[in-house]
């Protein structure tokens, strides 16, 4: 069991832990979560003893190995294999001390060893490792110093999973990894022996892997049972208790202190008001409870443009003549939300900086509105930032024109206060300095968002506000992302980029996810559903297909197709609305029936409103079967 008992640590003048404990079984998954900043990180570093407690303690049975996840990527000559093999220390003293050991009764015990850590598997099962996490073969004989850091990151992940520790401490293990690695990591902690604390912001991750959440917050440690999604409408519950026992209280005190005030001097009351004084002292206030601030995002509506926005038509993309992606065509209209899925490598970013204006095409032909502004936001535009100026100073670069109510309003649109706004960068945390680049992406208003990766460095909260504003957002969105809880919720469309092209996908994330769990060991991502196709082939069916047409013919009838979808998309999100509107106008009406004083009256009132509900139920249940009828047809269209 790990025992945490009444920790503290602080940095400087603040407390990150005051006093806190907790208990975690053998066997358990536990998600650990809080706000950025709260001290999780600095609590698995705590249990490992990297850092000393200012008071409290840590405990872990001796037997236990901790196994914590890297913060530096590995590198050198040696091949990925031999990394992950050398990542079980024990293991890897074994095997060298077999080849010298002259002692018949320690080579015995060396060889007991080896046989009970299954020595004869550890390579195949460090390749399995490997390639769930995304390497092939071949690459897994190749030296760690041929990779990216991103790449060598997730080398290190593999070697913390392949020594298996008793305990094993993973702190936001998904923010190297694709989608396709994500899946295949979730299965395998699902499957894991050990004890697992895992620090994340990824809520699929803490729904399907963790079955305890160890919530942080000021300062105290709380354990909840179930995924996220329990956690938090049992803690939304407790504050509600909390906040109802907090006014009840408030009042039988106020009624208890008025008592005394009244009485306190009075002869024949004084002993009652003595008593309630003491009653007073016993009650125990119940604290008002001190959120840590919302986190928002509000991104400004862009200035209407004429569709299409954006097309492409056999367009090749590369590098240094070498083509990544070949004839991809695609149109993309105001209201479209896209997510792009596909394994790294494949040429999502390489798709993204052609829409940023930052990769022109090999071949081929784009066309685009000559007003068309894009915001891009890809995470390593955080290196670019100037630690040494505040979030103030580089939003004013950007608009040297704009007053400072202007600047700091922008900045005001994702949470930055006054105070955070003339902070130094370098002091802002990860979550931060992500919500300043959406400030200075959208600086401008832009029709398009370009979202790569997003999510990497923002919480819950601020993850849950980033869904939300996208959502309220009345430009284009194609995103980028490994956590599929935010392509649910924000993407009606998706494009497959695999096997040098880019395709639709009529799937669900569902699908594929099924898809990749049943192909990832074989080269899953090749396929998906492609049939063998060819990248040319895969990528005109995101433009429609064309059948028997020559190449001409395709694009004329691939843009008809894309005419008549995007005017029946149109037509569907109207009667969506209107199916919204009369449902809000039915609440409305039914919450003026409610009232007591409707029914004093001699009825008038009463009938003319059961009236009114009578003809908006009849025109709801219209516009809903209008809705259904249209969204039947989109899906045919989309087939």
């Amino acid at each position: 069991m790990l025992k945490i008992e009444n920790i503290t640590y602080r940095i400087g003048p603040r407390t990150l832990l005051d006093r806190a404990s907790t208990a975690i079984n053998p066997g358990h998954r536990v998600g650990l979560v809080g706000r950025n900043g709260s001290g999780k990180t600095t609590l698995l570093r705590l249990i490992t003893g990297e850092l000393d407690a200012d008071g409290g303690s840590t405990e872990t049975p001796s037997a236990w190995r901790i196994g914590i996840s890297s913060q530096e990527a590995p590198g050198g000559p040696q091949s990925l294999i031999d990394t992950v093999l050398s990542g079980d220390a024990e293991l890897a003293d074994l095997m060298a001390e077999a080849e010298t050991a002259t002692d018949a009764h320690r080579i015995a015990d060396i060889h007991a060893r080896l046989h009970a850590k299954g020595a004869h598997s550890a390579p195949a099962r460090a390749a399995r490792i490997l390639a769930g996490l995304g390497f092939s073969e071949e690459n897994q004989q190749k030296p760690c110093n041929a990779f990216s850091g991103g790449w060598r990151m997730r080398v290190a992940l593999a070697s913390l999973l392949f020594s298996e520790p008793e305990l094993l401490l993973l702190d936001e293990p998904t923010n190297h990894l694709d989608l396709e690695a994500r899946l295949w990591l979730e299965d395998y902690l699902r499957r894991y022996k050990g004890t697992i604390l895992l620090v994340s912001h990824d809520r699929g991750l803490l729904n399907r892997v963790v079955g305890e959440i160890l919530h942080l917050e000021q300062g105290k440690l709380k354990l909840y049972q179930g995924g996220y999604d329990r956690f938090e409408a049992t803690r939304r519950m407790q504050l509600e208790l909390n906040a109802k026992a907090k006014v009840k209280q408030d009042v039988q005190r106020a009624h208890i202190q008025e008592f005394v005030d009244r009485f306190r001097y009075k002869a024949s009351k004084a002993k009652q008001a003595q008593s309630r004084i003491k009653m007073l002292a016993r009650m125990e206030p119940i604290p008002e409870y001190l959120g840590e601030g919302s986190v928002t995002f509000a991104f400004p509506d862009p200035k209407a443009l004429a569709p299409p926005l954006y097309t492409a038509d056999e367009v090749d993309l590369g590098y240094d003549g070498t083509p990544v992606l070949r004839n991809v065509s695609f149109r993309l209209d105001a209201d479209d939300r896209i997510a792009l899925l596909g394994a790294n490598g494949n040429g999502k970013s390489t798709l993204m900086k052609l829409l940023a204006d930052r990769l022109q095409p090999m071949a081929g032909r784009v066309a685009k509105s000559g007003k068309l502004r894009v915001g891009y936001f890809a995470q390593h535009q955080s290196e670019e930032l100037d630690l040494e100026a505040t979030p103030f100073i580089e939003l004013a670069r950007k608009r040297p024109d704009d007053l400072d109510h202007t600047i700091r309003a922008q900045l005001g649109r994702f949470g930055f206060s006054q105070e955070r706004a003339e902070t130094k960068v370098g002091s802002l945390s990860g979550g931060e300095k992500a919500r300043l680049l959406f400030a200075l992406m959208t600086n401008d208003a832009p029709h398009v968002l370009l979202l790569d990766e997003p999510t990497n460095h923002l919480d819950v909260e601020s993850r849950e506000a980033l869904i939300q504003a996208l959502n309220l957002f009345k430009g284009a969105v194609i995103i980028v992302s490994h956590d599929p809880h935010i392509i649910e919720l924000t993407a009606d469309r998706f494009w497959l980029v695999d096997n040098g092209g880019v395709r639709t996908y009529d799937g669900d994330l569902d699908d594929y996810r099924t898809l990749l769990l049943a192909g990832r060991g074989n080269g899953a991502g090749k396929d998906n559903g492609a049939k063998g196709e060819t990248g040319a082939k895969a990528s005109a069916d995101v433009a429609g297909k064309g059948g028997g047409l020559n190449k001409k013919q395709q694009r004329q009838a691939a843009a008809a197709r894309r005419q008549g979808l995007s005017d029946l998309k149109k037509t569907l999100n109207q009667a969506e609305r209107t199916v919204h509107q009369l449902e809000k106008e039915k609440v409305t009406l039914r919450e003026a029936m409610a009232d007591p004083k409707l029914y004093e009256g001699g009825g008038d009132d009463l009938a003319a409103l059961q009236k009114r509900l009578g003809k908006l139920e009849k025109n709801l249940k219209g516009a809903e079967d209008t809705w259904e009828a249209l969204l039947e047809e989109h899906e045919r269209g989309n087939a």
